[in-house]
């Protein structure tokens, strides 16, 4: 038996399955958050998906009751974040073995052929990494703007709210995104909306609601906002090219996985974007967009660790109806 489990910022899945790829129970639960919540806030959330899940799946103490735990968890950045979990984890006993990755790699495994490729993720925030064909790995710190990082939901979230304000008070061009940021709160301006997060009436992590109203405004012609969309594009391109020279995959036949809440939306205007960079910095690269749980990636990757044949990884994938689109 396995437990795959996908750590997200808002939710935590589990998926119990046999190593024949019969899907056993699905839980969901609480956000897995240790930087913002604590550890041990995020573990007790962790730990009450994982039972339930078990417990789901008519599998009860004395524990370890399954043969392996795959877990892939957001906010896990570092391998010495990936260490400490690992113990963490393990100290739970729910399984005779564990695994515990970066979630950017079970969106990698969800949707590549063959169990290599890159993977852009941009969800809340944005992260990249790559396996190449000889299982050498490439990756980014990818904790924050203190290692370099932009874009992802909430950064794009900031920047319609800081365009907007100073659309509104003359320090920066006329956008249509003020307006559209008072009113996806139900403000009178913009500038409400940040007093409103300032004064703790709007929480900060809300956001990352106005990516899809940024889109929304950029494909109206608004030129703040296209800009914007043409720098998401960029950092996409960015991080994978990256890891591809590091891979030296960057002029190969490569399957590059694309998925997270703002990529997985499919935006015309945005996918267009990429689609362009791709097509001089790495022409032979596939784009596949997955809008799949993670978690799929998780037990893919699970299933992988249990040497399970073909068949299984084709239930799996049948019972969750995965249907990537190729661009």
């Amino acid at each position: 038996m396995i437990v795959a489990i996908d750590g997200g910022n808002s939710k935590t899945d589990v998926v119990v399955l046999t190593t024949g790829g019969e899907v056993r129970s699905t839980v969901r639960g609480g956000g897995f958050r240790p930087v913002a919540d604590g550890v041990e806030t995020a573990v007790a959330n962790l730990t009450d998906a994982v039972t339930r899940a078990l417990e789901a799946a008519g599998l009860t103490a004395p524990w370890p009751v399954a043969d392996h735990v795959s877990a892939y968890l957001a906010n896990v950045d570092l391998p010495e974040e990936e260490e400490e979990f690992h113990r963490i984890i393990t100290a739970c006993n729910w399984g005779r073995s564990v695994r515990v990755g970066n979630d950017t790699f079970a969106l990698l495994r969800a949707g590549v052929t063959d169990r290599w490729g890159v993977a852009v993720v941009c969800g809340a925030g944005i992260n990249c990494a790559g396996v190449g064909p000889d299982g050498q790995v490439a990756r980014f710190p990818s904790i924050g703007r203190v290692t370099g990082d932009w874009g992802g939901g909430h950064h794009l979230g900031e920047e319609a709210l800081w365009h907007g304000v100073r659309a509104e008070d003359g320090r920066g061009p006329k956008t249509a995104l003020a307006e559209a940021v008072a009113a996806h709160f139900g403000a009178s301006s913009a500038l409400e909306v940040g007093l409103g997060i300032h004064f703790g009436e709007i929480s900060e992590e809300r956001l990352g609601e106005l990516a899809p109203v940024l889109l929304k405004v950029a494909a109206a012609g608004d030129e703040v906002a296209g800009r914007l969309v043409e720098r998401q594009a960029d950092e996409v391109s960015a991080l994978a090219t990256v890891v591809l020279r590091r891979l030296d995959l960057l002029a190969s036949p490569v399957e590059v996985v694309l998925g997270g809440g703002v990529l997985a939306a499919r935006d015309g205007l945005l996918m267009t974007a990429i689609q362009e960079r791709f097509s001089r910095v790495a022409p032979q690269a596939k784009l596949i967009v997955v809008d799949a749980p993670p978690v799929l990636g998780a037990a893919l990757l699970g299933l992988d660790d249990a040497d399970a044949p073909p068949e299984a990884h084709e239930r799996l994938l049948a019972f969750y109806a995965r249907k990537p689109a190729i661009l």
